[in-house]
């Protein structure tokens, strides 16, 4: 099942990120840590904040990120951001990232954007062909980013 994420998802999800860059250094549970539940309500309360979850049989198995921007340009219309595409490693390939993205997608259709962008670190050729794949260009803008301290 394809759903935005609800307050419990919390620990799920954080599980589910230190496989978005490999990185295995989380070790406790976030309802432990009172900065990262601030930050989850925050999020939960934010009507332009989308965090979407692929459910498995009750585990997050996926998920992305989808950030409603309000533009002045564009006729005013909004444009949406993409990002924290992962999938667990063992449930990929079964399209359950493809189905959230798609599900991304339908929420910026709703919110009347027009352009949907996707930002992603990865240099990996099959990653790269797998956004290609879900409908994004990698040839259309140039992103550039810059550190903060």
């Amino acid at each position: 099942m394809i759903r935005e994420m609800k307050d419990s998802d919390l620990d799920s999800l954080m599980f589910l990120y230190q496989q978005l860059h490999d990185t295995h250094v989380y070790k406790g549970l976030p309802h432990e840590e009172p900065e990262l539940n601030r930050l989850w309500e925050r999020l939960l309360a934010d009507e332009n904040y989308h965090i979407i979850v692929a459910d498995e049989e009750g585990k997050i198995v996926s998920t992305c990120t989808c950030i409603i921007i309000p533009n002045l340009t564009h006729e005013q219309h909004s444009y949406a951001l993409v990002e924290n595409v992962v999938t667990d490693r063992a449930f990929r390939g079964r399209g359950f990232a493809t189905a959230c993205l798609d599900f991304a997608r339908d929420i910026a259709i709703a919110d009347g954007c027009y352009r949907i962008f996707l930002l992603t670190g990865s240099k990996n050729e099959k990653t790269l062909e797998f956004y290609e794949h879900a409908g994004y260009s990698r040839y259309t803008k140039t992103a550039f980013q810059q550190e903060l301290p």
